[in-house]
């Protein structure tokens, strides 16, 4: 017999799970067993391109609710909307991550990393630190101002399409298709893949 048994349900030292934390618990894990894919590019032109790109990613990782579960190549690109040669190329790369965070919570993370890394948004296509944008949110059609799902340029944009393919070319791009047709429609000018570059999961 074991020592348990011995005690019997008697045993004071067994005390009853309040009713509402086993309500919160139950909820939690229910929110758990479904996380959302997303889809979240990130690019830098300013200071240590790869550094930046990196720290980013182990930011997003390190946040709760938040797993990465695929980091693409790096790519370099020239800069839209501006004139040639007036910046430095970007550093491009896409994120495949799984979260139990709200389109909402996630956009507000991604806020909050690149603020951790000086972004400054005085200038439209101005250079910047950090760009880190939700391309999408599982399946997700949303016209929101403040979040549009999926990103509305994603589909005309190289720099995201081609990474994103790298990582997982079965993806579809909500509303748009796939993400293999969407690529060979558009222009790669001024979009290279790195080789000699890499970003790494987080451990």
């Amino acid at each position: 017999m074991t020592a348990s048994s011995l005690r019997g349900p008697s045993d004071p030292t067994v005390q009853p799970v309040p009713a509402s934390v086993v309500e919160q618990v139950d909820a939690a894990d229910t929110t758990l067993s479904n996380p959302k894919r997303a889809v979240v590019a990130l690019g830098s032109n300013l200071g240590n391109r790869l550094e930046t790109l990196q720290g980013a990613i182990d930011a997003l990782e390190d946040t709760p609710g938040v797993r990465i579960k695929a980091v693409s190549p790096v790519y370099e690109t020239e800069p839209w909307g501006v004139d040639p040669g007036s910046q430095p190329a970007y550093y491009n790369a896409i994120v495949v991550l799984k979260t139990t965070l709200p389109p909402s919570s996630l956009l507000e993370r991604a806020h909050a990393v690149e603020e951790a890394f000086n972004r400054v948004r005085d200038e439209h296509w101005g250079p910047r630190t950090l760009d880190v944008d939700i391309v999408a949110y599982a399946d997700v059609i949303s016209d929101d101002p403040q979040l549009t799902l999926p990103h509305p340029r994603a589909h005309e944009r190289a720099f995201v399409l081609a990474p994103w393919y790298d990582v997982d070319p079965e993806a579809q791009l909500p509303g748009r298709g796939a993400i293999a047709d969407l690529l060979a429609v558009v222009t790669r000018h001024g979009v290279e893949a790195r080789a000699d570059l890499e970003l790494r999961l987080p451990e």
